[in-house]
């Protein structure tokens, strides 16, 4: 293996704590293990996910080994291959996902059973920020199983993953009601969703919006989803959360989430369908590296549509 570069900058974490625990190491260039490459990071996105990892509100499910990285979504050029590295080379336009918590860095080790290769028609933001959310959202729409003519209620239908969810929905046919703010609404009828503002009066709006009655719901925002989807009469075995979990144990609801997805042959189809058309990433604002806390501070606002995504390098 040859690399010129011989450091690279990535996101540390020393203890538990808001933005502030976020800073910038300096460290020296990782080396790629045999079946892994060296990706020199175009774009990385950021997920709310990451925000209670390093608050330590998911410490019971993923405890942090301080000092610890960031980050899943990637996407990047590979500039070193490791031994036994035959399907890629050096050169090639990649994106995918990094277990590590390794991918808001300049440059970081992956295993090639954890990438693909960039379709040209993706533009590096896009790309980079696809993983977490489109295979959140493929989970999603396989727990509730939905049919074409069905109709599904999403919230937080204009967020990182549910700007997805419901495209996808949409392919599938269903007749898609997106829970979301006024401000969103023209974006969600553009996609072929009925959008439905949430706040009080939300229960009797959703009933108007679907006279013949809801087949399932996806609940991408809190626990008053869930219990919501419940008093609608919706069954718990077509109700999916990836967020309450405690609502998902008491009711016997659905609580799908990435892993269930974490697969090339997902990222692959979701890519294409991106690639194709047929599906939109809406981008809400990218931050370069040093910026880390910014691009945060935007994230836990709640408000964003679609996706934010870090850009370490010069062109940031």
């Amino acid at each position: 293996m040859k690399e010129d570069h011989q450091r690279a900058r990535v996101v540390r974490i020393d203890q538990y704590g808001d933005r502030d625990v976020l800073r910038i190491a300096d460290v020296p260039m990782p080396r790629p293990a045999t079946g892994e490459v060296l990706v020199e990071v175009r774009a990385a996105g950021i997920n709310p996910g990451e925000t209670s990892i390093r608050t330590g509100a998911l410490h019971e499910r993923f405890p942090a080994p301080f000092p610890f990285g960031q980050g899943s979504d990637l996407a990047g050029v590979i500039v070193a291959v490791g031994d036994g590295v035959s399907d890629f080379a050096v050169g090639d336009e990649v994106l995918g996902y990094s277990w590590r918590r390794s991918s808001h860095a300049t440059h970081t080790v992956v295993p090639v059973t954890q990438l693909i290769r960039k379709p040209d028609a993706l533009d590096w933001a896009v790309a980079g920020s696809l993983y977490v959310a489109a295979s959140t959202a493929w989970a999603a729409v396989e727990a509730i199983g939905p049919a074409a003519g069905q109709t599904v209620a999403v919230s937080a239908a204009a967020g990182g993953v549910g700007s997805i969810v419901v495209q996808l929905l949409a392919v599938r046919g269903a007749r898609v009601l997106g829970i979301a703010s006024p401000a969103n609404a023209a974006w969600l009828s553009a996609h072929g969703v009925r959008p439905v503002g949430y706040g009080e009066g939300l229960a009797a709006d959703l009933a108007a919006a679907a006279p013949g009655g809801i087949d399932a719901f996806i609940d991408l925002f809190g626990p008053q989803y869930v219990r919501l989807a419940i008093d609608l009469g919706i069954p718990p075995e077509r109700i999916e959360t990836i967020i309450s979990f405690e609502e998902a144990a008491k009711f016997g609801t659905r609580s799908a989430g990435s892993a269930e997805a974490s697969s090339r042959e997902v990222l692959t189809e979701v890519a294409a369908l991106v690639a194709a058309g047929r599906i939109e990433i809406p981008i809400a604002a990218t931050f370069p590296l040093e910026q880390v806390r910014d691009a945060f501070a935007t994230l836990e606002l709640r408000h964003t549509r679609g996706k934010i995504v870090l850009i370490p390098g010069p062109d940031a």
